[in-house]
């Protein structure tokens, strides 16, 4: 009894980590695809309804601002080619409820490889035909 136990705790463990795996990597191609102004690499694993939001703060004071998808992907398909944006992650925090997934990713926002901002992203996510799309996101950001 107590193998049956250990082997279902570890055949559990293990789809969990496949699932984080591919939770990181839909959100390791929204950056990619960010960086590379790429809209169609983005779009393919974003939810057709997503919805975006930031919360800017400045003396730690947080305004709400909203996007919609079509502002979004206009101002990606506008990014000036000679500019170079790098969003660094610098954690993962998941969490996993069956078809929908949360997850927290402290950043810092490059241009031309300075400092322009940091925060915390909050994406979430719904298992879509085996295929993780982002529907939320919101994120802080900061100047230091």
């Amino acid at each position: 009894m107590r193998h049956l136990l250990i082997l279902l705790f570890f055949g559990f463990s293990l789809s969990i980590s496949a699932q984080e795996k591919q939770i990181k990597q839909s959100i390791f191609v929204f950056f990619e695809g960010l960086q590379s102004a790429d809209t169609l690499k983005i779009q393919s694993v974003c939810h057709k309804e997503m919805k975006l939001q930031s919360i800017m703060e400045k003396n730690s004071i947080g305004n709400l601002s909203f996007e919609t998808n079509e502002e979004f992907y206009k101002s990606i398909a506008s990014i000036p080619k000679n500019l170079k944006i790098e969003e660094r992650i610098l954690d993962y925090k998941i969490q996993i409820d069956n078809s929908m997934a949360q997850v927290w990713t402290p950043y810092e926002f490059y241009i031309n490889d300075k400092l322009s901002h940091f925060g915390t992203n909050s994406f979430t996510l719904l298992l879509e035909n085996n295929v993780w799309k982002i529907v939320h996101i919101i994120d802080t950001r900061r100047k230091k």
